[in-house]
């Protein structure tokens, strides 16, 4: 066997293991010694060669896994895994012929196909299901041989068949959103974007079809993303107060509904709610405090990218408040005066997530991801991309990044204008308030103390400039605060508001 491929099945061995699959070879299967068995070069049929791993799920055959080496392309290997799928020995005991599930795989790319869905197709998933996934989808006694209409519906069967909305209590384009995106779910579509202006209901449209993929198409749980730990909060509270127009029950009273603010998940619950930067924290197997809930996304995104694989930061001061009301950019502090924090351990990059057995890929059947623009890059990606989910964004301002990473699959657009056109929203006008540095910035002279605080721990001190320190318009509320500048146009609005 050549050495690329025998190291791509010793990675697929190891990706195996940790999703609970237990290993043999041909030779000395014992297929009952654990719920999850994977076979290795296992002899099939005539003319269908050797199945690279024939996996048994509670005593039976349930699917293959064709390998390949590193840098082949998966797409040609479908049908190769189809071949086998097809190639079981009579005799052999299997959940249905052919098996159901096929998964070819280098170790670092994976694809699944899921035979019991209507219209199969390869998917990439980021590791291997456990046994436990693979039984449910089948759902029978094991040991017997079943037909595809005898295993039970699929999340994707499921919503073939969802009932018609009722519309009563939703607007027009609410109704128009969760319409068009259960269709882009029955295309099995993977990404879907839902674009409504702010103010709109956006939120009351997600539970409204997060209840219809619960009750009616049986999706298991589902992952409720958003920015900050108080938006968390408002959005637990609505979907408290959500009444299902089907049978008068609260959200609540048919279905658990977590707000995550530790790092245990409530496997009872069926909607979690969180921040991205929560679920990074899990799925790194890392302690994370909560205030940091609070901390935008795109704040924590800019913190790691500032430091360095010790976990240090590289520019310690965030903003800092002058005498003169002026603040400092970010300085520079050396990695051994910042110390190691867990604001800095978390984040600590370059590191990408590794399979977690205690948050397996499975562990969502569906990601719906608030002020998605804000959580579609880098850091935030690799939490989206880990589970095998259908991926749905909302946003009220994306941009070409965020069309590109849902497939330009828009299945809802819904600007700000046709909302104050159908009455949604109230149309508002603009105010400019200029000031001298918001025009041209500023200066801090040399001999001043300024407040610093620490991007990462938060931590405040009092620090004298050595030299001027000069910062321009377009610092402003980014690297630098100016609360006088801040007062000043506060109290100009405040004069204006009723006599202009």
């Amino acid at each position: 066997m050549p050495q690329k491929e025998q190291q791509a099945r010793v990675t697929i061995d190891q990706l195996l293991e940790k999703a609970g699959w237990h290993l043999c070879d041909a030779d000395e299967a014992n297929i009952h010694i654990s719920r999850g068995v994977a076979v290795r070069e296992f002899p099939l049929q005539s003319g269908h060669g050797f199945a690279d791993y024939l996996l048994y799920v509670d005593g039976a055959a349930a699917g293959i896994i064709e390998a390949k080496r590193e840098g082949v392309t998966l797409s040609g290997a479908e049908t190769q895994a189809s071949k086998y799928a097809e190639g079981l020995p009579e005799g052999l005991p299997a959940w249905r012929r052919p098996l159901p599930f096929a998964y070819q795989s280098t170790g670092l790319e994976t694809r699944f196909t899921n035979g019991l869905d209507p219209a199969p197709r390869a998917r990439p998933v980021f590791a291997f299901h456990k046994p436990e996934l693979l039984a449910e989808k089948l759902g029978s006694q094991p040991g017997q041989v079943r037909e595809v209409s005898q295993a039970p519906k699929t999340f994707l069967g499921a919503l073939q068949q969802m009932p018609p909305l009722k519309e009563e209590g939703l607007w027009p384009a609410q109704i128009k959103a969760i319409t068009n995106l259960e269709q882009s779910l029955r295309e099995n579509r993977p990404r879907a974007l839902i674009q409504m202006a702010t103010g709109s209901g956006k939120t009351f449209t997600s539970i409204s079809f997060i209840y219809r993929l619960l009750k009616f198409a049986g999706a298991r749980r589902i992952l409720f993303l958003v920015d900050r730990g108080n938006l968390g909060d408002q959005t637990l509270k609505e979907f408290q107060q959500y009444v299902s127009p089907y049978n008068n029950f609260k959200f609540s009273e048919e279905y658990i509904v977590q707000r995550l603010s530790s790092n245990t998940l409530d496997t009872t619950a069926r909607v979690c709610i969180c921040t991205i930067q929560r679920m990074y924290s899990m799925l790194k197997g890392r302690d994370m405090p909560e205030d940091l809930d609070e901390v935008s996304s795109l704040d924590l995104e800019y913190a790691a990218s500032l430091g360095d694989d010790s976990g240090h930061s590289r520019r310690s001061p965030d903003k800092a408040r002058g005498e003169r009301g002026a603040e400092l950019p970010d300085g520079a502090m050396s990695t051994a005066e910042s110390p190691a924090t867990p604001y800095g351990d978390l984040l600590r990059s370059p590191e990408p997530i590794e399979y977690n057995p205690n948050m397996p890929i499975e562990t969502f059947d569906i990601i719906v991801t608030d002020e998605c623009h804000r959580s579609i890059y880098n850091l935030w990606a690799q939490v989206l991309e880990y589970f095998d989910a259908y991926l749905i964004g909302l946003t009220a301002t994306p941009n070409k990044q965020t069309f590109g990473f849902f497939h330009q699959n828009l299945v809802m657009e819904y600007p700000h204008e046709q909302a104050v056109a159908d009455g949604v929203n109230v149309n508002y006008d603009v105010y400019r308030i200029k000031t001298q540095i918001t025009e041209g910035g500023s200066k801090v002279e040399a001999g001043y103390y300024v407040e610093q605080q620490d991007r990462e721990t938060r931590e405040k001190r009092w620090q004298e400039l050595d030299e001027d320190l000069e910062y321009q318009a377009k610092q402003l509320d980014r690297d630098v605060v100016t609360p006088d500048q801040i007062r000043t146009v506060v109290r100009a609005f405040r004069d204006k508001l009723f006599t202009e």
